[in-house]
């Protein structure tokens, strides 16, 4: 999985190709997708409460953003598609005193740090990003470090056992796919299997307390998983 990192840069910049169509797709309120597969599991593991203080990893053009600041979360969000980013503030500008948008790469340890503030996070969500993140291990080391005492993570990702390249399903590997139907650029995908994944979030200290598979059709074949992790 090593050589992934060398992907990053080519990951980003597919990124940013698809930035202004991604963001012109998921407009103010997301997609079918997000507001009806990922996010009703999600919202139940991350049991937001007013108060919470929320990083919100891969945010995109910040839709999730926005609704947890609307459910009375403080927020820091980041992405690494500049593009991205400035759509963000963009469609959010009413919200900019709740949540403060950044640009970050998440395979890098140190540019995560720096999203620390003086309190810590309480929770940190990643919707539908680790499948799209060519190195994790920084990432679930930096969260561990940034949430507080008993603090969770909450991710989506692509279920490993149904979405994966033909007949591989042990050995990680690259492949290119779509996410959006007509987007410019194909996207790099990181297929890792459950084994690897876990393996993972539990090198970084976290334990796992919440688990669902979520279908788009099919029950017999989920296609993403949700996961919460807690230190």
């Amino acid at each position: 999985m090593s050589s992934f990192k060398d992907t990053t840069e080519e990951s980003r910049i597919a990124w940013e190709t698809n930035a202004d169509f991604w963001d012109d797709k998921m407009g103010d309120q997301s997609n079918y997708f997000h507001c009806n597969i990922v996010r009703p599991r999600t919202e139940s593991l991350l049991e937001t409460q007013q108060g919470d203080f929320v990083l919100d990893i891969a945010c995109g053009n910040g839709n999730f953003s926005q609704r947890l600041v609307e459910n009375g979360t403080k927020v820091v969000a980041f992405d690494y598609s500049e593009k991205l980013i400035y759509h963000a503030k963009r469609r959010r500008a009413d919200f900019l005193s709740e949540v403060e948008f950044k640009v970050c790469d998440a395979t890098n340890y140190d540019q995560l740090m720096l999203l620390k503030r003086e309190i810590p996070f309480n929770k940190a969500v990643a919707n539908m990003a680790i499948m799209d993140i060519s190195d994790i291990e920084p990432l679930m080391q930096a969260v561990y470090e940034m949430l507080s005492e008993d603090g969770i993570f909450v991710f989506s990702t692509h279920h490993p056992c149904f979405v994966k390249p033909d007949h591989t399903y042990a050995t990680a590997c690259l492949h290119k796919g779509i996410a959006i139907k007509g987007q410019p650029a194909l996207q790099n995908y990181y297929h890792r299997s459950l084994q690897d994944l876990f393996g993972i979030c539990q090198k970084a200290g976290f334990v796992m307390d919440g688990f669902y598979e979520e279908s788009d059709g099919s029950e017999e074949n989920p296609v993403i998983i949700i996961v919460r992790l807690r230190k």
